[in-house]
């Protein structure tokens, strides 16, 4: 076998790209998500700039929009706190705001596939609700 010499700084980059290339990517959560997509223009609509939710949102499925750090539902604002990923899956612990209360809530989703998600409840394995990523407008 013919070996040839590495320098460090060379070394240090194979390694770097072989960890890059090992490493999965995490679930982009970013957007809108309704938990039937043929109803994301009656659950979802544009006021001025901001993404929002219709007077009868809920009617339709419901869901929540990801803003970064923020999970915005109609009647509930949440910050991200913690996130862990593992493969397909992303475990979240939010601080939530209603009008009336604060609390912190876990979120378990599973990637279902770039743009489907299905949102988990620990304990009760047969228990899940859908979400589909909704077109951005």
């Amino acid at each position: 076998m013919n070996f040839r010499k590495v320098s460090a700084p060379g070394a240090v980059l194979l390694v770097l790209v072989l960890i890059a290339a090992g490493h999965a990517e995490a679930l982009d959560l970013n957007g809108a998500w309704a938990s039937d997509a043929d109803n994301c223009g009656k659950v979802f609509a544009r006021q001025g700039a901001q993404l929002g939710f219709t007077d009868m949102s809920d009617v339709y499925g419901g869901g929540f929009i990801v803003d970064g750090d923020q999970i915005i539902g109609k009647f509930a604002r949440c910050r991200i706190k913690a996130r862990k990923d593992s493969g397909p899956s992303v475990n979240l612990i939010a601080a939530c705001a209603t009008d009336i209360m604060l609390s912190s809530v876990q979120f378990s989703l599973k990637e279902l596939d770039a743009n489907s998600v299905a949102r988990l409840f620990p304990g009760m394995e047969d228990m899940e609700i859908r979400y589909h990523r909704c077109p951005a407008k």
